[in-house]
């Protein structure tokens, strides 16, 4: 029996008239456009991952069947509101989201059918797994764009929450490096998970998923745990024996063991702050200004990828040589501007971080991050007058009020004029700290940035 004709599909085509003949091929899709191969890729407690192909557009696909309850079979509404859901999942357009390209439900055999694009390196799991030395650097990459990728699920109106985020989930292009994430949304099928069975998911799963009252920041606590079995190659919890132990430390609070075995403490401190309780833990787009997630982006990098996130600058916009350097990049705000994404830019030298937006009105709306004596940091929100204020003048109002160490008021200042540089044509820096910033952004303008 064909799937259920009410599908989700993405063009019609004419089912091959080979297709009969092919030992290999399984099933066809109700518009005759997506083959299924009997080549498995993938499966979990819930769901298979064939080999697919698109007959219109000759490429390969994976094809994924996920059981549904009989709950949601049995009620139309519920049945709606799923198909509902796919069709918002096929709206999604992020280069760090794995493209749905058609889906429907077979009320026969209580399947969901997604035929989405297939990343042939496998997951991230299966790519950790068989590349045991992986760089830091290479991993700081992976982790930016598995934050985008979150990060433009939780703008959407209502948020888009993963509920499921783990590195058998997360998909990776071997060739570039480029990851993006999948097997997200379709709650209804992910909630019955929950209740059903926790097998394979516990791990990754923040406490609070247990009860009732969560949010996206649910997905940031599992991106953790996907940190944390990339850097030390062990799944989560893998010293517990059996899951009843699991949720026990959980519950409790006890972090995995794996997460002893990091000696580096940057990276350990930034895989807890992920592990926070849910009132401490940051957003996606907070993370992605972390100092441990922007340290490769210094701006004499002349060899990184203009594909990685954040977006770095080819030029050196050291201001003083002798001193730490100006680490500047680029991050979606997720906002839209004439049709194109929009950016702001943001400056770090060392504790000290500076954002705006790129599209620079009068005031300047800034945001500026300070180290402070307990380990965190004090955003301070401030307005610069394009026309009355200066570097200088805003950076000795801030250390006066804050009480900032006097040695403060020059790295405030050279990071508002960076900014400036960078924003404002024909913007003149104070002349007690411009003059080696005047001369590099000449050299940035000259090459078209």
């Amino acid at each position: 029996m064909a799937p259920d004709p009410e599908a989700v599909g993405g063009g019609q085509a004419e089912p091959p008239d080979e297709e009969e003949d092919d030992p290999d091929v399984d099933e066809v899709d109700p518009t005759g456009r997506y083959l299924r191969y009997k080549e498995i890729v993938g499966s979990g407690a819930f769901k298979t991952v064939y080999k697919g192909f698109d007959a219109v557009d000759g490429i390969e696909v994976a094809w994924a069947k996920v059981e549904i309850t009989g709950r949601i079979m049995g009620s139309p509404k519920e049945l709606q509101r799923l198909r509902t859901e796919i069709q918002l999942l096929r709206s999604l357009q992020h280069k760090h989201i794995l493209k749905l390209y058609a889906s429907w439900v077979d009320n026969k055999k209580r399947t969901v059918n997604i035929i989405t694009e297939l990343f042939t390196s496998g997951n991230l799991r299966q790519y950790r797994t068989k590349h045991k030395k992986v760089d830091m650097k290479a991993m700081r990459r992976w982790a930016k764009q598995i934050l985008i990728g979150l990060a433009y699920l939780h703008d959407q109106k209502p948020p888009i929450i993963h509920r499921d985020l783990k590195c058998d989930n997360i998909f990776i292009n071997g060739n570039h490096g480029k990851v993006k994430i999948g097997d997200f949304g379709l709650a209804m099928v992910m909630q019955q998970r929950k209740t059903q069975s926790i097998q394979g998911t516990l791990e990754f799963m923040a406490p609070e998923l247990f009860g009732e009252n969560y949010n996206e920041l649910v997905d940031i606590y599992s991106f953790g745990m996907c940190m944390l079995e990339m850097v030390t190659g062990e799944c989560p919890y893998s010293e517990c024996q059996g899951f009843v132990q699991i949720y026990k430390k959980i519950s409790e609070g006890i972090k995995p063991a794996a997460l002893s075995k990091i000696k580096d403490l940057e990276v350990r401190s930034f895989i807890e702050s992920c592990l926070a309780s849910a009132a401490d833990r940051l957003p996606a787009s907070e993370l992605l200004k972390s100092p441990f997630l922007l340290k490769d982006d210094i701006i004499n990098d002349k060899t990184s990828n203009p594909a990685q996130e954040p977006i770095a600058f080819p030029q050196n916009l050291d201001l003083d040589l002798d001193v730490t350097p100006i680490f500047v990049s680029f991050l979606p705000n997720g906002t839209v501007c004439d049709g194109k994404e929009s950016f702001s830019l943001v400056l770090r030298r060392g504790g000290f971080v500076l954002e705006g937006h790129m599209g620079v009105k009068d005031p300047v709306k800034l945001l500026l991050r300070i180290p402070v004596p307990n380990g965190k940091c004090k955003n301070i929100e401030f307005a610069f007058e394009l026309e009355k204020d200066t570097s200088l003048s805003v950076a000795t109002e801030m250390v006066e009020e804050l009480e900032l160490p006097s040695w403060s008021m020059s790295v405030v200042a050279k990071l508002i004029d960076a900014f400036l540089l960078k924003t404002v044509r024909g913007w003149k820096p104070c002349v007690q700290v411009g003059q080696m910033i005047q001369a590099v952004h000449n050299s940035v303008s000259a090459d078209g940035m």
